[in-house]
């Protein structure tokens, strides 16, 4: 079935699952609806999006995945790859311990360009508000998990994401290109190492250049989900944005679209028979 929660995510939980594989897709979403007060009226959310990641994975579509989560909100309402108490005290000047000291935690209050997200901090309701949206995504990504692992004694959590094929200046790598796909499972902690090696292994052999973990290990998805000793594995999949859209216009091109949707389409069918 097909939950719609408030129009801050989708979900569809198979009643019976037939695959040990979830997906999750967590930055796609532009929606602010009922958010735009906090928000400066300049912002353009498509910047930072995960733009088209659902239509790659074909959620919702004919020969897509049968067990996903994906966000409809941007990820300026609130990421739903951070710790929801990972806030500047600037953002939410009323949390008790706030930690964030790079402006891009749960609550972002710059772009990856430096431009300013917020047109005032929010106050400790409206962070609550939020938190409550991060909670049902979190609740939903473990019940699915959960029913993979009692039907198959293992669960597969691919996380879904695209990255500029350049670091920006508020980036770790600031100025250098990217590989194509970078896999992440912070440092072998949130899957089998033979899950990221099957996942380079499948891009390679498709002709796309892989670096696993570099910039990116995975965020709180990974970390909070990610329990190889309960045989419950997580990888975050990041792609270069360049591979299937126009990174200036957000215009996708449909060759790099269907690509794509091809590699994964056949990744996912692969990891169903992947014994963990």
């Amino acid at each position: 079935m097909v939950d719609f929660v408030e129009g801050t995510f989708n979900a569809r939980l198979a009643a019976e699952p037939t695959t040990p594989v979830v997906v999750s897709v967590p930055h796609a979403g532009v929606r602010t609806a009922g958010y735009d007060q906090a928000l400066s009226p300049e912002l353009d959310v498509r910047g930072d999006a995960d733009l088209y990641v659902d239509r790659l994975y074909r959620l919702g579509q004919e020969g897509g995945p049968e067990t996903w989560i994906a966000a409809q909100v941007s990820r300026f309402v609130c990421d739903l790859n951070r710790d929801p108490d990972d806030v500047g005290a600037g953002v939410v000047p009323e949390h008790p311990s706030p930690r964030n000291n790079d402006g891009r935690g749960f609550i972002w209050a710059v772009t990856t360009i430096g431009a300013p997200t917020l047109a005032r901090p929010l106050s400790l309701d409206e962070w609550r508000g939020r938190t409550a949206i991060h909670a049902a995504y979190h609740e939903a990504i473990t019940r699915a998990l959960s029913r993979a692992r009692d039907r198959f004694g293992y669960a597969i959590l691919v996380d879904g994401h695209s990255m500029p094929s350049r670091g920006r200046s508020g980036h770790t790598d600031t100025g250098r290109d990217r590989a194509d796909i970078v896999p992440g499972d912070r440092d072998g902690q949130s899957c089998a190492p033979a899950l990221t090696d099957f996942v380079r292994a499948h891009f390679l052999r498709n002709g796309f250049s892989v670096r696993p973990n570099e910039p990116y290990k995975g965020g709180f998805i990974t970390t909070h989900h990610g329990r190889p000793a309960d045989r419950i594995h997580a990888i975050q999949i990041e792609m270069r944005r360049d591979l299937y859209m126009n990174e200036a216009t957000f215009v996708p091109d449909e060759a790099g679209v269907s690509r794509l949707q091809t590699v994964l389409g056949e990744l996912l069918a692969q990891l169903r028979t992947l014994a963990l």
